[in-house]
C-alpha cells in the first residue's frame, strides 16, 4: 500500500472522531517515566496527544511526532490551549520515510502498529541512536486486541518484547535492555467500555 494511502487512512480515523479535549497519557509511560528527571522526549505516532501533553505538564520539552496531519494539527491547538505551546513541538512524519531530528533523553512509542508497510525495527533502531548518553527508549505494544481496535484480525500475532528487542538487534555494550514484560490491564475505549488487554513492555538504555 501507497504512502497515500496511509496518509488518508490515518488522517481519516483522526477526522471521524471529535477532537480529544483531555486525552490522557498511556499508563505504561507514566509508571515508567514518573521518577526520571525532564528533558528532551520524543513522542513517536503521537495520535490524540495524552503522552505529549502529560510529559509537558512534567516539565519535558516535546517533539510529537504523527503521519496523520489532523493530528499533529489538534494536538498543536491543544498544547497551546493548555500554555504548552512552548513545550510542544508538533512535527508530520511518515516513519516509512523519514524520522525526526535530534537526540533525546526519551523516545516513546505507544503501539506503533499500522496495516500500512512499515519496517518498525529499522525505526525503533533509529529510535536508538537518537537516544543521549542515559536517555531510554520505551516501546509498548499490544499483546492482545481490544474490541474497538481497528485490528481484529484473529491470526495476528503479536511479539514479545524479547523478539522485539531481539529484531532491533542494537550492541549490547552501548543499549541495555532495562525491562522487557507483559502486563495486564483494564482499558478504557470509546463510550467507556473496558477490557481486560495484554501490553507488551520493552524499555532500553542507551548506556555507552
Amino acid at each position: 500500500m501507497s504512502t497515500t494511502d496511509a496518509v488518508t487512512f490515518w488522517d481519516g480515523l483522526h477526522a471521524a472522531r471529535p477532537a480529544a479535549i483531555d486525552p490522557q497519557p498511556n499508563a505504561r509511560l507514566t509508571e515508567t517515566i514518573t521518577s526520571l528527571p525532564p528533558g528532551d522526549a520524543l513522542d513517536l505516532g503521537c495520535g490524540d496527544g495524552g503522552d505529549a501533553l502529560w510529559l509537558a505538564g512534567q516539565g519535558w520539552h516535546v517533539t510529537a511526532a504523527d503521519i496523520s496531519a489532523v493530528a499533529v494539527e489538534r494536538l498543536a491547538v491543544l498544547a497551546r490551549s493548555r500554555g504548552l505551546g512552548d513545550r510542544v513541538i508538533t512535527v508530520r512524519h511518515d516513519l516509512h520515510k523519514s524520522f525526526p531530528q535530534g537526540g533525546f533523553d526519551l523516545i516513546c512509542a505507544h503501539y506503533l502498529h499500522t496495516p500500512f508497510d512499515l519496517d518498525r525495527a529499522t525505526v525503533l533502531r533509529s529510535a536508538a541512536r537518537a537516544l543521549r548518553l542515559g536517555g531510554r527508549l520505551l516501546v509498548v505494544d499490544h499483546g492482545s486486541a481490544a474490541p474497538w481496535s481497528w485490528n481484529q484480525d484473529p491470526d495476528v500475532r503479536y511479539p514479545s518484547p524479547r523478539e522485539v528487542a531481539a529484531g532491533i538487534d542494537l550492541d549490547p555494550a552501548t543499549w541495555t535492555v532495562e525491562r522487557a514484560d507483559t502486563p495486564r490491564r483494564i482499558a478504557t475505549g470509546p463510550g467507556g467500555r473496558t477490557a481486560e488487554i495484554t501490553d507488551h513492555v520493552l524499555l532500553i538504555r542507551r548506556t555507552a
